[in-house]
């Protein structure tokens, strides 16, 4: 088992809130429950995760802080990727602000909350503030991938080359035909080819014909693919807890994966369990053990 994993992307919410949350919904049985720190580290025991990344999954400014607040006392989450909306009135001020905290690693972009790149990026005043989160040092998250995302992610990239790009769910990601399959294999190619992105391992497993398979087989042609395109240097592992559940319980998502880690060499492995985090994030350390590995690394 590896014994030193950064898991980069979980949620942290709390349906007990007097303001309520506006997402997971009630009817979302599997995962409309607290998700917090402290179950985080019971469901995750003995897997070998001494870090995470909370990935914000609420569309309220203020929450925002909500999550610095929580972070700011469990220093096993390493910083959060919040949600600010670039090309909006008072991004720069609100980026700025939050930017005070280390903990703010990041914003994320894509197809959620209404919002879509693929139209975003027309907007001059959107990529002037993705400029300023670049020149800030922080890192954008893209969101619930399409061809669309894909390409316009491209896009970005080339109009702010100095930008942390991070892909996110890509697993999950299928292409409705052939023609659209090859454009966005095309696309992720000429994406991987710039510096700086990186192509995070999370929502690997799904339902077909009403199950879940829990067999790295049947995600392998998948999982290679990712690796072949972006390469050792530039995948992430992150679970997507809790919405993991609706699929398998913890243990099952982190399995597959680790599973296929064991193909990889040493030096891999690590890459994919933290080193690249640390390249993508510039998280800083926050427990003994984290401390240890990055001083070792």
């Amino acid at each position: 088992m590896h014994r030193f994993v950064i898991d980069t992307h979980i949620h942290l919410f709390d349906p007990r809130r007097p303001q309520g949350i506006p997402w997971p919904t009630k009817d979302d049985v599997a995962i409309y429950h607290p998700a917090l720190p402290d179950r985080y580290k019971g469901v995750t025991q003995g897997a070998g995760i001494v870090g995470a990344i909370a990935v914000e999954c609420s569309p309220w400014l203020e929450d925002n802080q909500w999550v610095l607040d929580i972070v700011a006392h469990n220093p096993v989450i390493l910083g959060t990727v919040g949600n600010l909306e670039p090309g909006k009135p008072h991004f720069a001020e609100n980026l700025e602000h939050f930017h005070k905290d280390p903990l703010f690693l990041g914003i994320r972009c894509g197809n959620l909350w209404g919002r879509n790149l693929a139209e975003q990026i027309s907007n001059p005043d959107f990529v002037a503030d993705i400029k300023l989160l670049a020149r800030a040092g922080l890192a954008m998250d893209t969101a619930n991938p399409d061809a669309r995302l894909i390409s316009a992610s491209l896009k970005l990239k080339d109009m702010v080359p100095e930008l942390r790009i991070v892909v996110d769910h890509l697993p999950q990601f299928e292409p409705p035909d052939a023609a659209t399959r090859a454009a966005v294999r095309a696309d992720l190619r000429e994406l991987a080819s710039r510096p700086q992105v990186f192509a995070k391992i999370s929502e690997v497993l799904r339902k077909v014909s009403g199950r879940v398979p829990k067999d790295l087989s049947f995600y392998l042609g998948k999982l290679d693919d990712l690796w072949n395109i972006f390469g050792e240097d530039r995948v992430l592992y992150g679970s997507d807890w809790p919405n993991s559940d609706i699929w398998a319980p913890y243990a099952n998502v982190f399995g597959v994966i680790q599973e296929y880690a064991e193909g990889k060499t040493p030096e891999a492995r690590d890459k994919l369990f933290w080193k690249n985090s640390l390249a993508a994030y510039r998280w800083l350390p926050r427990e003994t053990s984290q401390a240890h590995a990055v001083a070792g690394a």
